[in-house]
């Protein structure tokens, strides 16, 4: 990391579940940008803890899985307790590329120097239009687009791509948060938190990757329609739990009404279209 990353104390963090095909190759990228890596191995099966014991790299094991929503919860947990600043959170199956992670430090310079404020700086993979961009499976991308969108008209935001994992995260701002998600639907919740909590988010693109078309969630998620409903319950409690601080429109159709506050109304999103450069 260069200088820039050193002063603002970022930890790369990774969650990992069976990533023997990946893992070595990912980790061989990501070191060439980040100094501090912290993986939390969600309960492999195969290799991938034989594997990681071969880099130098800090690992958080479970026994057994317990889902993305209690990894990332992990990294946000230990984030906090070692003193950084930032996490900034990738995947290991190579639909994230390390190449993008001074994007992200770049962004977060921008952040604490203020001329760009944000408190999460989130990725998405529909802001620019790549000619060698991958094609989602046709029940993700409508799923995404579908929740997205709620929660855009419940919360007021312009966000493009609520579910890609490639993001950095202001850790102040998130130890405001009180998350207990474990699965993955995870992002349900923190997005009704942060806005709950006035904080500001930036999207900045992303490549749309998927080279491995037969990956599934496992379990019951991937049956598309129970993977829906499973979003939108969760989105529906999150809602309710955090009314006090969000307005009715956001509550709307849930039977309830809502009062805004001054911290949500400074939650704010700024998208950009360019290329390259108490937590629980």
């Amino acid at each position: 990391m260069n200088r820039h990353t050193d002063r603002t104390r970022i930890l790369l963090g990774i969650p990992v579940f069976n990533e023997e095909r990946y893992l070595p190759t990912v980790l061989a990228r990501v070191r060439r940008f980040a100094r501090d890596i912290l993986v939390v191995d969600d309960g492999s099966t195969d290799r991938t803890p034989a594997l990681l014991a071969e880099h130098p790299v800090d690992v958080v094991r479970h026994q057994e899985n317990r889902g993305y929503g209690r990894s990332m919860r992990e990294m946000l947990r230990s984030a906090a307790l070692d003193g950084y600043d930032w996490l900034v959170v990738m995947d290991c199956d190579e639909q994230h590329e390390p190449e993008a992670i001074p994007d992200f430090v770049e962004a977060i310079e921008e952040a604490d120097a203020g001329t760009h404020p944000a408190d999460v700086v989130s990725g998405s993979r529909y802001l620019a239009d790549a000619a060698d961009s991958d094609v989602p499976p046709a029940d993700r991308r409508s799923i995404n687009a579908e929740i997205t969108a709620e929660l855009n008209r419940r919360l007021g935001w312009r966000l493009t791509d609520a579910f890609c994992g490639f993001k950095a995260y202001r850790i102040e701002a998130c130890r405001r948060l009180r998350l207990d998600v474990d699965g993955y639907d995870f992002p349900m919740q923190f997005w009704v938190q942060a806005a709950s909590k006035g904080l500001a988010i930036r999207e900045i693109p992303v490549k749309l990757i998927y080279n491995d078309p037969s990956r599934t969630f496992g379990g019951p998620l991937d049956e598309a329609r129970t993977r829906r409903r499973i979003y939108q319950a969760t989105l529906a409690r999150e809602l309710l739990r955090c009314r006090e601080f969000l307005s009715t429109a956001a509550l709307q159709g849930l039977g309830v009404s809502g009062r805004r506050t001054a911290r949500f109304g400074t939650a704010i999103l700024t998208s950009e279209r360019r290329t390259g450069t108490t937590l629980a």
